[in-house]
């Protein structure tokens, strides 16, 4: 009976044994779901502050956007009150130019019926007008039919020096296209 006993006494310290080595293997499983949790919601609060940066730039870009183009009008008016192409500054320069004449088909069938081989690019099965040569063509003989003529609009744009350490002055060669048709050459 002392046998049986003490097999029992074993047994049962066994089994409390393995509930207690389980039981704390399942708070190790606990702790990991609670810092994963913590991880993930770092994140969140990360892409949180990370949008409200975000939207704090862009507001404050905006402001910034619209001085630098108020700026801009006033070179350009300052240029044309000048009446000149070309303005050399210490910090920059300020230019006029007028960019190229455009051309555009309006009416395909009605060009190809009275153009000319010259203004042509034919590929094989394919005719389609050649507007390089369709410039050159007109700046001697008169607008073939179906052609409009876009004319170049006179553009402004200018360039900051920057100050480059032990180099000195630089011109950078950043060209940004405003909406409004202005040039920054940063």
């Amino acid at each position: 009976m002392e046998d049986n006993f003490l097999n029992e006494l074993l047994q049962e310290a066994e089994s409390k044994e393995m509930y207690q080595t389980e039981a704390y293997y399942d708070l190790v499983l606990l702790q990991i779901k609670n810092l994963q949790g913590q991880i993930a919601s770092n994140f969140s609060e990360a892409e949180k502050e990370i949008q409200h940066i975000n939207s704090w730039v862009l507001q404050r870009n905006m402001l910034l956007d619209e001085r630098c183009k108020m700026l801009e009008r006033k070179l350009e008016s300052f240029i044309r009150e000048r009446q000149v192409k070309t303005i050399e500054l210490p910090n920059g320069t300020l230019k006029m130019h007028k960019k190229p004449d455009k051309i555009e088909i309006e009416n395909l069938e009605l060009f190809l019926k009275h153009a000319r081989p010259e203004v042509l690019t034919i590929i094989p099965e394919q005719v389609k007008p050649d507007l390089s040569k369709l410039k050159a063509f007109i700046k001697t003989r008169p607008v073939p039919a179906g052609i409009k003529i876009i004319e170049g609009s006179v553009e402004f744009t200018y360039k900051i020096r920057l100050e480059v350490e032990n180099v000195g002055s630089e011109e950078t060669g950043f060209e940004a296209k405003r909406p409004n048709g202005l040039r920054a050459v940063i």
